[in-house]
């Protein structure tokens, strides 16, 4: 195979081939971009790759991360906040993810199990009901019997 070194790829173009392909190897793009444009960019990571797994955010102003929260919902089935988006341990967190990088089933989680069984209710009463009627079907107070339905 090929050996990739790891690479830091720095761009003005945020429709860049390595920012919208899914790359096995060690490297990362960047896209710097104005402050005044982060809501904008964020639409564009939304938007921009087929792919849904992983994602990451650092930034100390909790409304950032809120707005990266929301804006960012469905472009990462795994979304870390002030922390490295690679090294996830299946088992002990649930991964999985969406778009084209998978059914976003969280392996490691009930969600997961859910999706290979067929569950089934069983009621069973024990003590056989005395009286089959509910209180809106008995009479009246005055006595009479509760008019027709149509």
């Amino acid at each position: 195979g090929y050996f990739v070194e790891p690479t830091v790829i720095e761009t003005r173009d945020p429709g860049f081939r390595t920012m919208r392909d899914e790359l096995f190897g060690p490297v990362v793009t960047a896209y710097v971009y104005p402050e005044s444009e982060y809501g904008a960019t964020l639409d564009l990571i939304d938007g921009g790759a087929p792919y849904g797994l992983t994602g990451a955010v650092f930034a100390r102003d909790r409304d950032a991360i809120a707005e990266a929260d929301r804006k960012l919902q469905y472009a990462a089935g795994n979304f870390y906040v002030n922390d490295k988006p690679t090294g996830a341990v299946v088992g002990q967190q649930p991964f999985g993810g969406a778009r084209s990088s998978g059914t976003n089933d969280k392996a490691g989680s009930m969600w997961n199990l859910i999706r290979w069984v067929s569950p089934r209710t069983i009621k069973e009463t024990f003590v056989p009901a005395k009286d089959y009627r509910y209180p809106f079907m008995e009479p009246d107070r005055d006595g009479s019997d509760p008019p027709d339905r149509p």
